[in-house]
Order: structure tokens, then sequence, then C-alpha cells
């Protein structure tokens, strides 16, 4: 869900400007999941641009406490949300854990990197959302920890029907600062793109695993 159509549009401005999403319907890219693909994101490239971690950090924290209130703990996903978790939590001013995508294999075997206590409240963040599978392992690995998952927030989403269905199906409330929808209007409005290069876009939005076969 988006709370704030400036803060969506602004959001995708500057991952557009510094190239954390790129958009190139003429020469697709690849995703490891086999998936051909008119857009990519890296969110990680944000910590290289102060102001830009700046502003994701504040709109962030601020979604966090206006939906959720201030939680006990913030916990990042790895390994994508570690370091914008960690800047949300120093904003909120409390502890932050992250979570592995499975236990380790040696040491302790930790799947949760941290302190949390039974029975605390926690706001997971993500950097980016494609089908929520990682996302809701995450959370259910916290819920077993004993950690009382209050929500999500993250800063992108692809908005597929099938990453709304999961979080759905476990009733995890998730909040995005922009999304694919926002993404496009700011790219056609920036002239970024040409209503062509929309048009292939949403194609691809609507069967993206079919896309370009």
């Amino acid at each position: 869900m988006i709370l704030n159509k400036d803060t969506a549009k602004k959001t995708a401005e500057l991952l557009l400007q510094i190239k954390a999403i790129k958009l190139s319907p003429n020469e697709p890219f690849n995703w490891a999941s086999g998936w051909k693909s008119p857009i990519y994101c890296d969110n990680r490239i944000t910590l290289s641009y102060p102001p830009v971690r700046v502003f994701l950090k504040a709109e962030i924290a601020k979604i966090v406490e206006l939906e959720y209130g201030k939680p006990d703990v913030i916990a990042g996903v790895a390994t994508g949300a570690i370091a914008i978790g960690i800047l949300v939590a120093q904003e909120l001013g409390v502890p932050f854990i992250y979570v592995r995508p499975e236990p380790k294999k040696h040491g302790r075997k930790n799947q949760i990197e941290g302190h949390l206590e039974s029975g605390q409240n926690v706001v997971v963040i993500e950097d980016l959302i494609s089908t929520g599978k990682s996302s809701l392992n995450a959370v259910a690995a916290l819920k077993e920890a004993g950690g009382v998952v209050k929500g999500m927030v993250a800063i992108f989403s692809y908005g597929f029907d099938e990453a709304a269905k999961n979080f759905e199906d476990k009733a995890v409330r998730l909040h995005t600062l922009s999304n694919y929808e926002n993404l496009l209007e700011q790219a056609l409005d920036s002239n970024y793109i040409t209503q062509k290069e929309l048009n292939t876009l949403n194609d691809w939005r609507k069967n993206p695993s079919e896309w370009n076969q």
C-alpha cells in the first residue's frame, strides 16, 4: 500500500536518477529466476548517495510510527535491507536485528542475528518486494522466535498480484514508499521513457513470467 503519492513519486525520481532502478524495454535484463525483464532494481545503490539514503530513512521511519507505532525492534531482511534497516532503527532510537534466509550451518546456527525477546513488537524493513516469499520467510522466522510482527515497510515493490496474495494469505501488512505504477508515471513525466516504451513496460507487468519469450 502506498500512503503518500508525493513520496511515491519522489522516491521513484531518486531511484531513477541514481540508477538504482534501470528501465530497458528494448534490451531486457535476465533475472535469476529466468524471467526476461525490462526493469532492474538494486536499492543497495542508494547507500552510496547520502541525501537519498537520508530521505529513505526518514520516510520509512515516518511510516513505521504512523502505521505500527514505535516498535521495540526493527528487523532488516538480509542482505539487501540490513543497512537501510539500521538507519531506520537509528532514526527511531530502537534496537536492530536482521534475519538470514536460513539458519547458519555453523556456530550458534542463528537465523536471526541480534537480540530479540519473546513478545517484543517488530517491524520488518525490506529494500524490494517481488513475489514476497523471502520477505515472508523472514516474518515466519521472527514469529517462531516469539516476535510480534506488526508489519513491513519496503522501499519499492513491483506490485505483482502474486505478492499481494502471498502477503494476504499470511495476514502481513505491507507498506511501500513507491511501486511500479508510480515509477512508470514518474519515468514518463520526466521523459525517461516514451509512450511506446511505457506500453511495453505495462505489458511486462501483466504477465512477467511469459513476457518476451
